[in-house]
C-alpha cells in the first residue's frame, strides 16, 4: 500500500500542470481554494506513506535488498542522464528536455513494471525458505 502512495505521490508531482489545464482558477470548495484541497490531500498521502514505510521498515529493507544490482543500476544510470538532461550537461538545451523527460519516463515505467510484477506471495515464500535455510545452516 505504502508503494502505491509514494507512486500516486510521485506521478502527481510530475503532472503537476494539469490541475492549471482542468481546474478553473476561482474554484473553491468549502471556502478553501484548489490549491489548499490539494496540498491537504498530498500532505495526508505523504505522512500515510512515511507511516507505512516506518511501519514496515523490516519487511521493506527485505524486499530492497533481494532487488537484483541491475535494477538499481539501471535507475542509477538513467537518473544521471535525467539530471544531465534538465542542466544541459554533453546535451544541447532544446533536446536536454527531451532527454529528460524519455529518462523520467523509462524510470516510472521500470518502477510500475517492477511493482506489477512483484507478488507479496512469491516474496513472502522466497524469504521463508532462506530463512529456514539459514535457521538449518546454524543448526549444522
Amino acid at each position: 500500500m505504502a508503494t502505491v502512495l509514494v507512486f500516486v505521490a510521485v506521478i502527481r508531482r510530475e503532472l503537476n500542470y494539469l490541475p492549471d489545464l482542468l481546474v478553473p482558477s476561482d474554484f473553491s470548495f468549502l471556502n478553501q481554494s484548489y490549491d489548499w484541497w490539494e496540498d491537504s490531500v498530498l500532505t495526508l498521502i505523504y505522512l500515510v506513506a512515511l507511516g507505512l514505510l516506518a511501519y514496515s521498515r523490516r519487511y521493506l529493507w527485505a524486499v530492497l535488498k533481494n532487488v537484483h544490482v541491475s535494477l538499481y543500476l539501471s535507475v542509477t544510470v538513467l537518473a544521471v542522464i535525467q539530471y544531465m538532461g534538465e542542466n544541459a550537461i554533453m546535451f544541447p538545451h532544446a533536446f536536454g528536455g527531451i532527454v529528460e523527460e524519455l529518462a523520467e519516463t523509462m524510470i516510472y515505467i521500470i518502477a510500475l513494471l517492477y511493482l506489477w510484477k512483484f507478488t507479496l506471495s512469491d516474496f513472502e515464500s522466497c524469504l521463508l525458505h532462506k530463512l529456514n535455510d539459514e535457521l538449518s545452516h546454524a543448526n549444522h
